[in-house]
């Protein structure tokens, strides 16, 4: 197994390089972080290949150096020589150095956590805000600690079937390898039998990731406690098939306090996130697209503050942008699928579209009016579309950005897409930090319809 020997952090859209430039002297640059010269040959040949999972990279040329851009994409990148790199959201990118890693880290940490399968994140532990911990460690940790809470509870057992060779008759005699073992040995019995043992599918696969994370870890604390751990689980062997025994797990009653260390397991045991790089190199990749993350924490936030009377419906896919005859017969074209619809649930209005919200991970500006504040055409081609097929073209739109330094406060202004100002839309910022200590995280205008009626 692949063993951590030098980790880097990069923000995303940060530059990777081998540490030189075309003529071979050492690189300059400061834009660049190096990395070593086979981990940055093999996330080349990634991102050069069709077949892998290569969108996370992008290969450019910056300062007359070779490099390799990070996309929109926070996680942690494993290379087969040990390499490991920890690329962090860019919202707090312009604070001092280690002010902004913290800060990004913390950020995903928290907005991981709406993503079903990190549910069980532990994000106001103090320590980590204390020893800085890195983003790979924190998932150990909280792993470790799960397990450890797991053993102090006890180690369930379960009856096992068992074949063996035995001096004595116990359980089953089978017969044909009776005659097939013992023609001869006629003092013996080839039985099979059941015995009350820890050696279950479910310890079993937590046995095989503590293993896994103890080649991955470079925290001595980490290190030491999986050690510790590991005695506990010194007479059940580790899983020979990882899918098999996962599909035989069986939690018993008064066995829930197994959900979180077998939840964590899952996930080590299966690459941590949806994207990964598992292959002939055994390197893997712990990556998130950001835009998903964001999407899934602003909508887990906004369920908690609609009043009874309405509800948020998640990616909608009820209109098209158009119709096509085709054979005879009109054929919806181009599906409209925006991140987050708000509905009216009761009174006269039951079931009535009230606003379409879309969340862009993107940074914008609200100080730079000249350049648009930063904002796309085609996301406003978009909302343009939405407001037409879902609000029959009258009625509010809002754009959902990070909240970061330059863009902390909703801009005033809406952008009307007729002269009446029948639909209209809103650009407001989403505060992601986690330092935040305001219940509404949205922050929307004074003039917005939404903050008015609809939002606690």
């Amino acid at each position: 197994m692949l063993a951590v020997k030098k980790q880097t952090t990069v923000f995303e859209f940060g530059y990777l390089g081998n540490g030189y430039d075309k003529s071979g002297k050492v690189q300059a640059s400061p834009r660049i972080k190096a990395i070593s010269e086979k981990a940055y040959e093999y996330l080349k040949s990634l991102c050069l290949c069709d077949e892998s999972e290569s969108r996370f990279l992008r290969l450019k040329q910056i300062d007359s150096c070779e490099v390799l851009q990070v996309q929109n994409y926070a996680g942690v990148i494993f290379t087969p020589d040990g390499t490991q790199i920890e690329v962090l959201p860019k919202i707090a990118k312009k604070l001092a150095s280690e002010k902004a890693e913290d800060a990004s880290r913390g950020s995903l940490l928290m907005m991981l956590k709406a993503l079903k399968q990190f549910r069980h994140l532990q994000t106001h532990n103090a320590n980590l805000a204390k020893n800085k911990i890195p983003l790979l460690e924190v998932f150990i940790s909280q792993f470790l600690t799960s397990v450890n809470t797991l053993i102090k509870r006890g180690l369930r057992s379960d009856y096992v079937r068992c074949e063996d060779n035995v001096s004595f008759l116990k359980g089953k005699l089978l017969v044909g390898k009776q005659v097939q073992h013992n023609f001869v040995n006629k003092h013996k019995f080839y039985v099979e039998y059941e015995e009350y043992l820890q050696d279950r599918p479910v310890n079993r696969l937590i046995h095989s990731a503590l293993k896994k994370v103890a080649n991955y870890s470079r925290s001595a604390n980490n290190q030491k406690f999986i050690q510790e751990l590991s005695f506990a689980f010194a007479d059940i062997p580790m899983s020979a098939n990882i899918k098999n025994d996962f599909a035989s797990i069986k939690l018993d009653r008064g066995m829930s306090y197994y959900e979180t260390p077998l939840a964590w397991a899952k996930l080590i045991l299966e690459g941590f996130s949806p994207l990964t790089m598992q292959g002939k190199s055994s390197a893997f990749s712990l990556l998130f697209p950001m835009e998903a993350v964001f999407e899934s924490y602003v909508a887990s936030i906004l369920h908690k503050e609609l009043p009874e009377s309405y509800s948020l419906k998640t990616q909608a896919s009820s209109e098209y942008l158009v119709k096509h005859q085709q054979k005879g017969q009109d054929k919806n074209l181009f599906q409209l699928k925006p991140d987050l619809l708000l509905r009216h649930t009761a009174g006269n209005h039951k079931n009535k579209n009230v606003c379409v919200l879309d969340t862009k991970w993107k940074l914008i500006n609200q100080k730079d009016e000249g350049n648009k504040y930063g904002l796309s055409q085609a996301d406003f081609y978009q909302m343009f579309a939405y407001g037409h097929k879902y609000l029959n073209g009258s009625g509010e739109l809002i754009l959902i950005y990070p909240s970061h330094e330059d863009f902390q406060e909703p801009i005033k202004q809406s952008f009307n897409f007729d002269d009446a100002g029948l639909l209209k839309l809103w650009v407001v910022p989403f505060d992601v930090s986690s330092e935040c200590k305001d219940l509404r995280r949205l922050k929307l205008p004074p003039g917005s319809t939404l903050n008015q009626c609809v939002l606690l």
